[in-house]
């Protein structure tokens, strides 16, 4: 069971204890990438107790209803409790301990705490070293710290009655009269501070219930705040709600953001921070919805760009970070993740985010304010992103000890393989990346002309966009394979597995269009659409695995970019098609897609498999609906308005938005109607 807000949350069993020893998932209260308690254990009575049922009460709260266990099997329990937990930027425990016979009854509630203060990647890796702990009982408050040189973490646990506190164990008596209900509340509280940083600490503030209001009118609000979809087919409803309010649950404001200010979190567990590559296309996908995210996004990304040289982060000038991380590793040096710069994609995606942003807002003001991060990004394309100057993106890391061996968005170490499972050395020039550098560019020459006032700059980019795409029609074509490689490696070899990465050609708009037809063809065959989506490597390469994390899977974020480029290249059938089977699939995951499901066929299976590690919520799976539900309606912002043009997959059933905000002012959409109205916003 999991509880969160941003990056703060809690995973625990399903009574509600936390066990260190538990590893998938792994428990703990969890915040800034440090475990903060990685010990929760609830006893009454020196009984552990048996859970009932548990409620998932909203992304930040749940219930879970507990009983002591009873000699007789059909034994009527004397005491229930219920047990209440909140996360609102600090974690409050209530709990509801009720008397439910005619005797009084004393009651011992016992919770045993500890803190490990790990590091995530220590979690994740199941490598924790034991670090020295300081308890600190005093009154009503149980505090643990620990310090690693000017690197301190605490956990402050507060209880609200009356308690006999040691260094590891709170524990309540209650004396309950006949059939009395009585109240316990625990707050815990992550306080974190190092040189040069203090992070903002929260606090509980008012009663349980009225920070559970306070919780639900925020999430209200968001979901508010997007278009509503009415009509259309239930399961496309229940998706569309799910993946605002999963977006809502992974919205977090660290120290870089102003404090209004939320940009998305990778997902859980694992990835709660910011990632460049993430939270770009996830704004980029939501930007219809929600396109406050890409202006955060944005405007945090260019505040974190690198300016100079540093091999152990793989900086460079001009690149977007890869990954910031907040834990011990990061701050004392032991990771590179302070920011760490470890992509190839995230900075020509920067661009492609900022002038899509544009088109849909308008919001001139943004690009001028960036504009020097955009010539950086764009600096950083030619000089520092082409390693040999012979035109392409490649990337290898300068930190060969903890840096990443592959830096696309597949970026597991055998993630680029040879048709006969051969892995590719580097520099790598993956398909992808050179089809983001082509859009970078073809964008980037538009926001030069048109909002910079900078006509060299456009015309240079625009003809640097045309050589690029010609060339990559001959270096990356295979042509007994009828397919373009999925990279240059090291030599200039073409790295020959038939794999998903040219499906987000067709997204950018590299693929000349009498080749697209070819992609199309292997996209929508049964070696690498399953039924359920496309699948990141075709089944009969050498590499293919359907429960291998990049070679073989099916992503959704990664099959609405495709779907995305199919509408692009004309082929609205087969992106309706990939839409279609996406809702599908999300009816089996409780309406919400996971990170990856396996790429088993759907004649196997009959239902989408779980990928056994997969983060959920994760942003880009939850923002994949929204993007599919804009390719299928044909959604395009223009000069002059908002224009729809449907094709709609049966599991779609006849949608209609209402309030989609834009440069436009608001449109309601009606796949029968195309754009209703279009009315301007006052003030």
């Amino acid at each position: 069971m999991s509880v969160l807000e941003g990056s703060t949350f809690v995973v625990s069993n399903r009574n509600g204890d936390l066990d260190p020893a538990c590893r998938h998932p792994p428990h703990g209260f969890f915040a800034q990438d440090t475990r903060f308690v990685s010990r929760w254990h609830l006893s009454v009575s020196g009984r552990t107790t048996e859970v009932l049922s548990t409620a998932q009460v909203d992304h930040f709260a749940a219930q879970f209803f507990l009983v002591p266990p009873t000699r007789a099997f059909h034994g009527a329990p004397p005491i229930s409790i219920v047990r209440q937990r909140l996360i609102r930027g600090v974690w409050v425990e209530q709990l509801l301990v009720v008397n439910h016979c005619d005797d009084p009854s004393e009651v011992a509630v016992e919770l045993d705490v500890g803190s490990d203060f790990a590091d995530i990647f220590d979690v994740k890796d199941e490598r924790i070293d034991p670090r020295h702990v300081v308890a600190h009982p005093t009154g009503g408050l149980l505090t643990l710290r620990y310090r690693n040189g000017a690197f301190v973490r605490e956990t402050r646990v507060a209880v609200s009655e009356p308690a006999e506190i040691d260094e590891d164990t709170i524990r309540v008596s209650l004396g309950l009269g006949p059939r009395e209900e009585r109240v316990v509340t625990f707050v815990v509280t992550p306080h974190a501070e190092q040189t040069g940083r203090r992070a903002p600490e929260r606090r509980a503030s008012g009663t349980f219930e009225a920070m559970r209001r306070d919780g639900r009118a925020e999430l209200d609000a968001w979901v508010a705040g997007a278009p509503r979809l009415t009509d259309g087919a239930d399961a496309l409803r229940h998706v569309y709600d799910r993946s605002l309010v999963d977006l809502a649950a992974l919205r977090f404001s660290p120290h870089l953001c102003a404090q209004d200010e939320s940009l998305p979190a990778a997902g859980l567990p694992w990835f709660m921070t910011l990632f460049g590559r993430d939270s770009i296309i996830t704004s980029y996908q939501v930007l219809p919805y929600l396109p406050q995210l890409a202006r955060t996004t944005l405007r945090t990304l260019a505040a974190l760009q690198a300016t100079a040289l540093d091999d152990f982060r793989d900086a460079e000038p001009g690149k977007i970070l890869h990954e910031v991380r907040f834990g011990e590793h990061a701050a004392t040096g032991r990771s590179p993740h302070s920011p760490y710069f470890g992509t190839a994609d995230a900075t020509p995606l920067f661009v492609v985010l900022l002038d899509e942003y544009l088109r849909w807002t308008g919001d001139r003001p943004l690009v001028l304010e960036l504009e020097d991060a955009v010539r950086r990004a764009l600096e950083w394309i030619d000089r520092w992103g082409d390693f040999d100057g012979d035109g392409y993106v490649e990337y290898e890391t300068r930190n060969p000890a903890s840096g990443l061996a592959n830096q696309c968005w597949k970026d597991s170490w055998n993630s680029i393989l040879f048709a006969d499972g051969s892995l590719a050395r580097g520099p790598i020039a993956t398909c992808e990346i050179q089809g983001y550098v082509y859009d970078a560019k073809r964008r980037g020459a538009r926001l030069a002309r048109e909002v910079l006032g900078d006509r060299h700059l456009a015309d240079r980019l625009d003809a640097e966009a045309v050589r690029l795409r010609r060339r990559f029609q001959e270096d990356f074509w295979i042509e007994e394979r009828q397919c373009f490689a999925l990279a240059l490696d090291g030599d200039k070899r073409r790295v020959d597995s038939v794999t998903s990465n040219v499906g987000q050609l067709l997204w950018s708009g590299i693929v000349d269009d009498e080749r697209a037809g070819a992609v199309v063809h292997h996209l929508m065959g049964d070696r690498l659409y399953s039924g359920w989506g496309v699948r990141t490597m075709a089944d009969g390469e050498h590499g293919y695995n359907p429960v291998e994390y990049h070679n073989g899977t099916v992503w959704p974020h990664d099959n609405s970019l495709i779907a995305d480029g199919l509408r692009r290249y004309g082929y609205a059938p087969e992106a309706a098609r990939i839409a279609g089977a996406m809702i599908r699939a999300a009816t089996y995951f409780g309406h919400a897609l996971p990170e990856v499901f396996a790429g088993f066929p759907q004649h196997m299976t009959h239902a989408p498999v779980v990928y056994p590690t997969a983060s959920q919520p994760q942003a880009w799976a939850a923002a994949a609906p929204l993007l599919m539900l804009t390719t299928v309606l044909g959604l395009v912002p223009g000069r002059d308005g908002l224009t729809c043009d449907p094709h709609l997959p049966a599991e779609f059933g006849e949608p209609e938005l209402v309030g989609v905000r834009g440069h436009w002012g608001q449109a309601d959409i009606r796949p029968s109607a195309g754009v209703d109205r279009a009315v301007a916003l006052r003030g």
